[in-house]
C-alpha cells in the first residue's frame, strides 16, 4: 500500500467545479460500462457519445474513475480514452475505494462507487444503466448489491431501466422500500425491466417530465431528514427493449445452465448477462445502450430543470 497525500477527495475536474460553483446543470456518468461493459472500440465511442448527450442536453458531463489512486469526478478525452483502453482497469464499488486510493490503483467506479463520489462532489443527478438488486438465490446465498445499502445514505437521483433482470425484481423493491430509497416512475406505472420496457411490478409515484422530478428533488432537499437517493425509473423505448419472448426463453436457460454448472455468488451475474448476449446475438447489449442513452438525456433534462427551479414549502 501506497502512503495516501492529505489532498481532498474526490479530484473534481476543473470544468465540472466550476459548472457546480455556478449552480449549472452536472450529471455524474459511471465508468463500468465503459471499462467492463462494452467491447473495444466502442466503448470510447459509447463513452463520449454519452458524454455528448449530456452537453446537448445542457448541462455538464461528470464521468466517474478512478486513476492512479485517485477517485476522479470528471475526466478529459485522455483520461476518459485511459479507463476504455488500459488493460488492468479494475471494477470498483464503494468498499473499494479505500483500498484502491491507498494502493495507487486504477478502476472503473459502479453505481454504488459513483453515486457516493458524485455525491461527495455537490451532484445532484446521476444516469446510468440498470442498478444491481437482491438476486434470485438471496435465501440461500443471501447476495444482495451494495448499490442498494449506498443509495440509501447519499441524497441523489439516480435515473434508471430499472434493475437488471437477472435479479429478483420484486425483492429488490421491496428492499429499496425498507431501506428508504423512494421510486419514480418516468412517464410510467411499471417499473422497467432493464432490458424490457416492463417488469410488470408497480411502482407507486409517476412523473410526466423533468420539471416534476426536479421538484421531487427539491421537495427533498426541503424536507431535509436523513439522506437518501431517488430511483428515477426510466423504461427503454418499447421498439428498443430485447424482444420479451426472447429475453424469457434465454433468460430461463441462463438460470438452469447456471445452476448446472454450479455458478454462485458474485459469479452469478455477470454468467447471466454473459449467456443473455451470447445467446440473444448481441440484442441485449443493444438493449443496455440504448437503455443508457434515454437515461443520459432524461438525466441532463431532469439537472437542467433542478438548476434552474425553486421550491417554496
Amino acid at each position: 500500500m501506497s502512503e495516501v497525500s492529505g489532498e481532498r477527495l474526490p479530484v473534481v475536474s476543473d470544468e465540472v467545479r466550476e459548472a457546480l460553483g455556478r449552480g449549472r446543470p452536472v450529471v455524474a456518468l459511471e465508468s463500468t460500462i465503459i471499462a467492463h461493459g462494452l467491447p473495444r472500440p466502442r466503448n470510447l465511442q459509447v463513452a463520449e457519445e454519452l458524454e455528448g448527450l449530456v452537453r446537448a442536453g445542457g448541462a455538464v458531463p461528470a464521468t466517474v474513475a478512478v486513476l492512479d489512486g485517485r477517485p476522479r469526478v470528471g475526466l478529459d478525452k485522455a483520461q476518459l480514452a485511459r479507463v476504455a483502453g488500459e488493460g488492468g482497469i479494475r471494477k470498483l464499488g464503494h468498499r473499494d475505494l479505500a483500498p484502491a486510493v491507498a494502493a495507487g490503483a486504477s478502476g472503473a467506479t459502479t453505481v454504488s462507487a459513483t453515486a457516493f463520489l458524485a455525491a461527495r462532489a455537490g451532484i445532484r443527478v446521476f444516469a446510468t444503466g440498470g442498478l444491481g438488486g437482491v438476486h434470485r438465490d438471496w435465501a440461500q446465498a443471501q447476495d444482495e448489491s451494495a448499490d442498494l445499502h449506498l443509495l440509501a445514505k447519499e441524497r441523489i437521483a439516480v435515473v434508471c431501466a430499472g434493475v437488471k433482470s437477472v435479479l429478483d425484481v420484486p425483492a429488490t423493491l421491496q428492499r429499496l422500500e425498507t431501506l428508504g430509497v423512494g421510486v419514480l416512475g418516468f412517464r410510467t406505472t411499471e417499473f422497467p425491466g432493464f432490458y424490457l420496457s416492463s417488469s410488470g411490478e408497480p411502482v407507486d409515484w409517476r412523473a410526466e417530465s423533468a420539471a416534476e422530478v426536479a421538484g421531487v428533488l427539491r421537495a427533498q432537499d426541503a424536507l431535509g431528514g436523513p439522506p437518501s437517493a431517488l430511483i428515477v425509473a426510466n423504461p427503454v423505448p418499447v421498439a428498443q427493449q430485447l424482444d420479451p419472448e426472447l429475453h424469457d426463453r434465454v433468460l430461463a436457460q441462463a438460470l438452469a445452465a447456471c445452476a448446472r454448472d454450479g455458478v454462485t455468488g458474485q459469479a452469478v451475474t455477470p454468467f447471466l448477462l454473459n449467456h443473455l448476449f451470447r445467446h440473444t446475438g448481441g440484442a441485449s447489449l443493444e438493449a443496455n445502450v440504448a437503455a443508457v442513452r434515454g437515461n443520459v438525456r432524461l438525466a441532463a433534462e431532469i439537472a437542467a430543470a433542478y438548476a434552474s427551479s425553486s421550491y417554496a414549502v
